[in-house]
């Protein structure tokens, strides 16, 4: 399956998820912000990617697209998964679709553009004129949903509208906002074409891909629940994602390690396991994305912080329940790595479910910290936590 999440994109999930209508065809859904209205006389300065973000963050959320993309930068912030429905279309009572879950996917992207916007004392009279920056990462992204590189109502190159009910529920691929039936709105005016040379350099230095045919392994980092993968990312997250490699046989490209920073052979072992899924191309690009870091972990890390209510919650639950169960995955999986740092536990078992093999470790770590007898029964207190927290370099929450 495709990754849900771009990769590289900042995730703020807004939930609200909701099922598309799957009769109809894969389409992507071209926006600009269009915040403020300047010409050619009296441009006005762009409005901020952060800006945008906030809003549809905030009071803007039941008009959210998927993808917050800002042109000049490449940085993208992403709100829904792929294969739920987002809110920038009109879906009015009279439509015979419901236009924003009127296909197998319907992702829309908002570029954070207005004409004759000024960015840095340069004015754009179109989104095409500007760098286009990260373009071609979103494209491989949507085209990995089986989008396909077409715009049957034609690519948008000024603010004329063409609605077309028969196509629009017929034919799958690109459509600008003014190609949607039952809507107002005439954007985008412009979009960058499919092979990115309407203006589409590589992305910034922290985004840069490889380009096609590149032996040079993907330079950028993702963020996936608020922790950083990629070229340059340190953490626990990173050793976790390197060892789970090696476990699952794909650690052919380390000479040693892995350990806390992310390296080219991070990288190239992580493109092994995506394609050992079946991705291609840039979706394979060795960069993780939310979906195939949950299946290779089983758990998505997080900040390295522990409730000892969730992990008590955990030990007492994980163990009785079907193999490999979960209560509180990304938190359990910092005290695991933790015992296995102290040799206490395999590193296979840093799964992110307290069973019974983790249970006889948090004992041993018990035992280790002075406790006999019952005190030692592998349920966590909270001195023996905040001791393990002190010596593994994670906080502990009561």
């Amino acid at each position: 399956m495709p990754e849900l999440w771009l990769p590289g994109a900042e995730v703020h999930d807004l939930g609200d998820h909701a099922p598309t209508d799957q009769q109809y065809p894969p389409k992507a859904i071209a926006h600009i912000t269009w915040d403020r209205n300047a010409t050619a006389s009296a441009p006005q300065d762009w409005c901020t990617y952060e800006s945008l973000v906030s809003y549809f963050t905030g009071g803007g959320a039941g008009d959210a697209p998927h993808l917050v993309w800002d042109p000049f930068s490449g940085r993208a912030t992403q709100l829904f998964p792929a294969d739920s429905r987002s809110k920038s279309l009109l879906s009015p009572s009279q439509s015979p679709t419901r236009t924003n879950r009127a296909g197998k996917v319907v992702i829309q992207i908002e570029a954070v553009f207005f004409p004759y916007c000024r960015y840095q004392g340069k004015v754009y009279a179109q989104l095409v004129d500007t760098p286009c920056a990260g373009w071609d990462r979103i494209h491989a992204w949507i085209s990995s949903w089986g989008v396909p590189d077409a715009w049957p109502m034609g690519r948008p190159t000024d603010f004329s509208a063409h609605r077309d009910e028969q196509v629009w529920e017929s034919r799958g691929g690109w459509y600008a906002h003014a190609h949607v039936p039952y809507n107002d709105h005439t954007d985008p005016g412009s979009w960058p074409d499919f092979t990115g040379r309407s203006g589409s350099p590589s992305g910034p230095p922290s985004q840069q891909q490889p380009a096609p045919g590149d032996p040079t392994p993907a330079r950028y980092q993702a963020t996936v629940n608020g922790l950083a993968y990629g070229y340059g990312a340190h953490g626990y997250q990173v050793t976790a994602v390197g060892r789970a490699l090696v476990a699952r046989g794909f650690g052919a490209h380390y000479r040693s390690g892995p350990g806390p920073d992310w390296t080219d052979a991070d990288t190239e072992n992580y493109a092994d396991y995506q394609r050992s899924l079946g991705y291609t191309g840039q979706a394979a690009d060795g960069v993780p994305g939310e979906t195939s870091l949950r299946r290779l972990l089983g758990y998505l890390p997080g900040p390295r912080t522990v409730s000892l209510a969730h992990v008590v919650a955990a030990a007492r639950s994980d163990p009785g329940a079907e193999q490999g169960h979960l209560t509180y995955g990304s938190e359990v999986a910092i005290v695991e790595q933790a015992l296995a740092d102290e040799g206490l536990l395999e590193q296979r078992w840093v799964d992110g479910s307290f069973g019974s093999l983790t249970v006889s470790a948090y004992a041993g770590w018990q035992r280790r910290c002075g406790y006999a007898a019952g005190a030692a029964d592998g349920i966590p207190g909270r001195d023996s936590l905040h001791r393990l927290g002190a010596a593994r370099g994670f906080t502990v929450t009561d």
